[in-house]
Parts: structure tokens; sequence; C-alpha cells
């Protein structure tokens, strides 16, 4: 079962820094993610939400390349690549994966304006590597589905991970 984390940090940068330090920690094996959004709450009050993947992208790259394919059986492969690409972008930008949308943007709406949080959603994590790495950046839990127990276990892992000042 996947667990959702979502922290708030005061500006966007610091967000997406935080958010390819959990990237890199899952190239070395350290966490598994299904889902990583980076969710802004611009000046103006706007949600902003920042994927990690671009499904609309994988579609249309997908759809070009089975239409291509498609389309050399009937001799005409451009013409099918093009309607696959179109197809493929169509039915990637209505997919929605990991981390629900509309949730982020709800949760987004509480945040301060500038300010912004990371979403991750993990099937599994080394604890006492990934944490340590996280708090460097400080930030603050706002959600978790994790009980109430694990929770406070968490945060006071957290606390004691950072640095000094932060």
């Amino acid at each position: 079962m996947s667990n959702l984390f979502a922290i708030s940090y005061p500006d966007l940068p610091t967000a997406q820094k935080v958010r390819d330090e959990l990237v890199g920690l899952q190239k070395q094996k350290l966490i598994e993610l299904e889902d990583v959004v980076v969710v802004e709450r611009r000046e103006d009050g706007k949600i902003k939400l920042h994927q990690a993947v671009s499904t609309t992208g994988v579609g249309a790259a997908s759809g070009a390349l089975w239409g291509g394919v498609i389309g050399l059986l009937f001799f005409m492969p451009f013409l099918g690549a093009a309607v696959g690409g179109a197809t493929g972008a169509a039915i990637g930008a209505s997919t929605d994966t990991g981390v629900d949308d509309n949730f982020m943007r709800q949760v987004g709406e509480q945040l301060e304006p500038g300010s912004a949080a990371v979403f991750a959603l993990v099937r599994r994590a080394t604890a006492d590597k990934v944490v340590p790495a996280v708090a460097a950046f400080g930030g603050r839990l706002i959600q978790t589905s994790l009980s109430h127990e694990e929770e406070e276990h968490l945060k006071e892992i957290a606390k004691a991970a950072q640095p000094a000042g932060v």
C-alpha cells in the first residue's frame, strides 16, 4: 500500500529541489514513488500543478508511434501517425494517475500565496536515508495518509535530521 505525503515550502524553487532530490533518491533505489507533484500557489492565488510526467506528451508519442505502424499497413504512415498522435494526446490528457489533481488543488488553496508544496505518493522507502535527505530542506508536513502515531514518529525523525538553523 502506498502512503501520501504533502510537505509545504516557502517558495517554488525549494519545492522543486525537493522533488528533484526525491527523483534522485528513486534512481538510487532508496524510494519507490508512484507520483511526485509540486503544487504552487501563485501570488495571485491561482493554483498550478507541476507534474513530473506529462501524460499528454507520453500519450501523443505512443499514439504517433502506433498510428505510424498501423498507417504502414495501409500505405499511409504519416496520416496514421498524425491521427494516432492526436488520439494518444487526447487520451493522455484525460488520464490522471497517482495523486488526484482536485485533491492537490484543494490542499493548495490552504497554502500561503507564493509558497509551494510537494505531494509524494510513496510505495516504499528506506526511511533512515530518505527522511534526512528531505528534512535538510526544511518544510512543514501538511498532509499524510499515516496513522497519528506514525505521523508523530515521522515528525520526530525529521526534526532530529534537520540541520541546525532550518
